[in-house]
């Protein structure tokens, strides 16, 4: 009995000694950490960025796209590439024609026409005069290798007389500076005889007229385009 109750005694000694044992090294420990910690100083120049990196392994391809809704039908455009256009005109001119016929062709120019598909612009510039006992009426007008102008319609200028005198040579008898201006189309290209002529008018008996009496006339002819 006596012995069981030393072994207990010894055992709780043996304890106790364990124990404080270790709360010494608990607290050996506890003072180094105290003892040997440092305060933390103001953090240090922020350092320079490293050199570039190597390239790295380049990436597979990708998958291809897919292909785009089809797009709407585009106008058809030709292009006509032609020359430039050049001037192309002639002036016919005469001193003083003092022609006197009532029925017939005045005066004509021959002029060179370059494109199929332009018009001719001609003007005739002259003195006109007319003169009869009762109303009357005469016209001037172009033509076109023989031909007056269809397209769009002949070019003309007419002079009608009303009050006419009792003789055809009266003191009425008066000369004026008249013109005959238009554009002709569907003149085929080449060599063209332009003339002027008079004749009379619809419907109307004729007179005695004359055309460029004194003075200078004038035909011009002038190539357009369209």
């Amino acid at each position: 009995m006596e012995s069981a109750r030393g072994r207990m005694l010894l055992l709780l000694l043996l304890l106790h000694a364990s124990t404080a044992q270790k709360d010494k090294r608990q607290r050996d420990a506890e003072a180094v950490d105290r003892y040997n910690s440092c305060p933390q100083g103001p953090p240090g120049v922020q350092g320079r960025d490293g050199n570039p990196g190597v390239n790295g392994i380049p990436g597979t391809p990708g998958i291809p796209g897919r292909d785009g809704a089809k797009g709407e039908k585009g106008e058809c455009v030709s292009e006509r590439f032609e020359e430039p256009w050049k001037p192309n005109f002639k002036q016919c001119a005469w001193s003083a024609l003092n022609y006197g016929i009532d029925l017939g062709k005045i005066a004509d120019c021959t002029f060179t026409k370059q494109r199929p598909d332009s018009a001719l612009r001609v003007l005739f510039s002259g003195s006109l005069r007319l003169k009869c006992k009762a109303a009357c009426c005469q016209r001037w007008y172009f033509t076109f290798n023989g031909a007056e102008c269809s397209r769009p319609l002949p070019i003309e200028s007419i002079i009608y007389l009303d009050q006419g005198s009792p003789e055809l040579n009266s003191t009425i008898n008066i000369h004026r500076t008249s013109s005959v201006e238009g554009l002709c189309e569907g003149i085929s290209a080449g060599l063209v005889d332009v003339g002027i002529w008079v004749g009379t008018c619809a419907d109307y008996p004729r007179g005695d007229a004359s055309t460029g009496w004194n003075s200078v006339s004038r035909m011009i002819i002038e190539e357009l385009p369209k």
